[in-house]
């Protein structure tokens, strides 16, 4: 495949093993990343990985703005092939109906099942126990392309999106490598999605970082691995922020305590009600602190026991 013409769209971290393997195995003649953009507390102007990778390998980059408006750039390479992984944009119909073999999408989920920009969070969050990764084409609308290969695999019960999203990049780029051959020969089964199995998996806001105690304490682990790392769950004490990176489930159950409510602190964790029981923080950052253990956070306090009776809002 080394003289298939592609162009790779991709942005964040998890783009860049399937662009290494197009490099590896095809001739990738440009790559279509967002625009550089200011991060952190000193506004450092950052490029994406994605770009990083293509600079490294001496391939053409187009920032666009709006794909929408700039797309003639990119036609006048004459891709074969467009290749897309967590671009997000839209592609516009003239860009869609340009390549000889179409556009494909890596998306990391089992369509029709969690359609958007944070398949691998909702997965974990949803309580799901497998999810896996999609190669489709692409269409006008959010990720309802004809299915062309799929491969899954579990979510085992110690993943947060941090290890769910580091397998599921090595997946994507294993299984693209894989089907781009029968793409190319013609040798593809396309499968239309069914829309009444349509689930979304939309990208996190605000409100969803914020851990609601009146759920289930399954329900509340899978909300804080669902973030952890990122953008990571949180909770108000004594009008004070704490990020919640890692709990376990505890064994007790406080009938007469509110949820949210701090019933009890073990050696390395505190114990907070939820609806059906209890969940115990084990990792946490206080404002204006760094991520700490429990245990590390209790040596601040001269009296940790006040903490009892206390309630996360």
């Amino acid at each position: 495949m080394k003289n298939l013409k592609v162009i790779f769209m991709g942005t964040p971290d998890f783009s860049v093993n399937v662009l290494n393997s197009l490099v590896y195995t095809t001739n990738v003649i440009g790559v279509v990343t967002k625009p550089d953009k200011l991060v952190g507390r000193k506004q450092v102007l950052t490029e994406s990985a994605v770009k990083k990778v293509a600079l490294e390998n001496n391939i053409k980059v187009i920032q666009p703005t709006k794909i929408r408006n700039e797309y003639q750039s990119i036609i006048d390479l004459n891709p074969d092939i467009i290749i897309t992984c967590a671009y997000g944009q839209f592609l516009p119909k003239e860009i869609l109906d340009y390549p000889k073999y179409g556009c494909i999408n890596v998306h990391a989920s089992l369509l029709p099942k969690l359609r958007g920009g944070a398949p691998i969070h909702k997965a974990i969050i949803d309580g799901y126990t497998t999810t896996g990764i999609t190669i489709m084409y692409m269409g006008l609308k959010m990720d309802n392309g004809d299915i062309i290969s799929q491969k899954s695999i579990e979510i085992e019960k110690t993943d947060n999106v941090g290890t769910l999203h580091d397998k599921l990049s090595l997946l994507g780029a294993e299984l693209l490598i894989e089907t781009l051959p029968n793409i190319i020969s013609g040798q593809i089964n396309r499968i239309v999605q069914n829309e009444e199995e349509v689930t979304f998996g939309y990208n996190i806001s605000r409100e969803d970082e914020h851990i609601d105690f009146n759920k289930t304490k399954i329900e509340v682990f899978n909300h804080i691995r669902g973030l952890n790392p990122w953008p990571v769950s949180y909770a108000v004490l004594d009008d004070e922020e704490i990020k919640i990176y890692e709990v376990i489930i505890g064994e007790d159950i406080y009938k007469e305590k509110s949820n949210g409510e701090i019933v009890k602190l073990y050696k390395d964790g505190i114990g907070i009600k939820v609806s059906d029981g209890e969940i115990i923080l084990k990792t946490i950052k206080p404002s204006g602190k760094k991520k700490m253990s429990v245990k590390d956070y209790f040596n601040g306090f001269q009296e940790k026991n006040n903490l009892i009776g206390k309630v996360f809002r």
